[in-house]
């Protein structure tokens, strides 16, 4: 128990300081550690999961993708099955954004159940944030080919989380019209 809170504590640490000059895309540039804490938040609250390394990949998710970290720093800190779930839910920045979307697709089923559980979770947060504070220019074309695209990430997950998977329906269905 109180290792998995210090892992946790000190995953928490790490993201903060790792995305400190951060912001995210909508009106108010919200500081983005907020994101990774709503993860971790969906995970415990609403999928139920206590598992402190899940937890601790899903505050870490958007280290590797976003910031100067990498892979041996998240093995060498937290161990091989944190950094193994972020990278497998780390995008290559070096592809365009339309192959880095159509691979999310494409490998959602083959994900680890761990990087499925953070993924169900990522999709959650950002359907909820585009619907409730999307990125400035974000117009409701864009954010409705966001969701659908998320659903068809999602549809490959099926079968982890009944209950994160009811939360994202349930985001989803306050698609934009």
């Amino acid at each position: 128990m109180k290792s998995d809170l210090k892992l946790l504590l000190k995953a928490l640490e790490f993201a903060a300081h790792k995305h400190r000059d951060q912001r995210r895309k909508d009106r108010k540039a919200s500081p983005y550690i907020n994101h990774p804490i709503a993860l971790a938040t969906v995970l415990t609250l609403e999928g139920r999961v206590a598992d402190p390394k899940v937890l601790a990949a899903a505050l870490l998710h958007d280290t590797i993708e976003d910031t100067r970290t990498s892979y041996e720093e998240l093995k060498a800190k937290f161990g091989t099955r944190v950094a193994k779930t972020v990278l497998e839910v780390t995008d290559n920045k070096r592809l365009r954004k339309h192959t880095r979307k159509r691979l999310q697709v494409e490998h959602a089923s083959g994900l680890s159940r761990d990087a499925k559980l953070v993924k169900l979770a990522d999709k959650i947060c950002n359907v909820r944030d585009l619907g409730e504070h999307p990125p400035v220019g974000w117009n409701k074309q864009r954010r409705r080919e966001y969701f659908d695209w998320a659903k068809r990430v999602i549809d490959g997950l099926r079968g982890t989380n009944r209950r994160l998977e009811a939360a994202f329906d349930a985001a989803y269905a306050r698609r934009p019209a």
